[in-house]
């Protein structure tokens, strides 16, 4: 979820990321060639691509049964206002679900199944079948739950710094989340919708030991989601870097201060 490394930028027409004055970490250096970001990123291609692969393969008629009109949204025509108004009053397994079978239903839905694909719980295998199960389509479930179980495979898991079961070492703690900035609505009908949920991500291990400081990344996810059961299910999904703001001149927390900011501040049911 997060992406790039550090870049220095000169006091020219750029401002600069400030880093603390000692090694936010401990002095425990980077691991060389790879960061955090780019592990994760390495999870969520390879899944993407498999999803693509399978969608392409086994793509039907999607037309509206009904007969409704699809309709198309360019991203620059989508308000950027919240509505106020309140997505869900249920959840399950600590997911909002539930969500209302209209437009704002489904880009609400969106937000919070990127919060929760986004989240810790994907490297659990128990929670992370949990969440495949509870999400996606039946159909689309089954289809990625060998390619989800490949990706966060035990080594995979190793290099993030966590042990097979997604637990970090004792005195650290592991961070992925998600935070959406904004949702856009590309494609929908009574069936189907395609939403796109530009986020901030953040991902990395806050500890002592740590060789990948916590970092973030901008990226924007988008969701192909039908209306299946009562409510929007993901069909398939993509992701793709950016757009990312002009990084500002803060100065970089140290580990326990990010340790203390992910315990006491909890997450957001997001709507639109």
């Amino acid at each position: 979820m997060t992406s790039g490394d550090d870049q220095a930028y000169s006091d020219a027409g750029h401002t600069r990321t400030r880093l603390p004055e000692t090694d936010p970490y401990g002095g425990a250096p980077r691991r060389t060639g790879r960061s955090s970001s780019r592990s994760l990123v390495t999870v969520v291609g390879v899944v993407v691509l498999l999803i693509a692969a399978i969608a392409f393969a086994n793509r039907g008629d999607n037309s509206s049964a009904d007969g409704s009109t699809a309709k198309t949204r360019k991203p620059a025509a989508a308000p950027t206002a919240a509505s106020g108004t309140r997505p869900v009053d249920t959840k399950s397994a600590g997911v909002p679900t539930g969500f209302a079978h209209t437009e704002q239903g489904a880009q609400s839905a969106a937000s919070n199944y990127a919060v929760a694909l986004g989240s810790t719980g994907m490297f659990n295998k128990d929670s992370r079948d949990d969440l495949l199960h509870l999400l996606y389509t039946s159909a689309a479930a089954a289809r990625l739950q060998g390619p989800m179980d490949q990706a966060y495979s035990t080594d995979f898991l190793a290099k993030m710094g966590l042990d097979a079961a997604g637990n970090p070492p004792n005195g650290s703690t592991f961070v992925s989340r998600v935070v959406p900035v904004g949702t856009t609505v590309q494609h929908y009908t009574a069936n189907d919708a395609k939403v796109a949920v530009w986020y901030v991500g953040l991902i990395g291990m806050a500890g002592s030991s740590s060789t990948d400081p916590v970092t973030s990344s901008w990226k924007t996810w988008t969701f192909d989601l039908q209306w299946s059961g009562g409510d929007w299910k993901i069909t398939s999904d993509a992701q793709k870097d950016g757009p990312a703001p002009v990084p500002g001149d803060d100065k970089a927390a140290t580990s326990d201060e990010i340790s203390k900011a992910i315990e006491e501040y909890g997450g957001f049911t997001y709507a639109r």
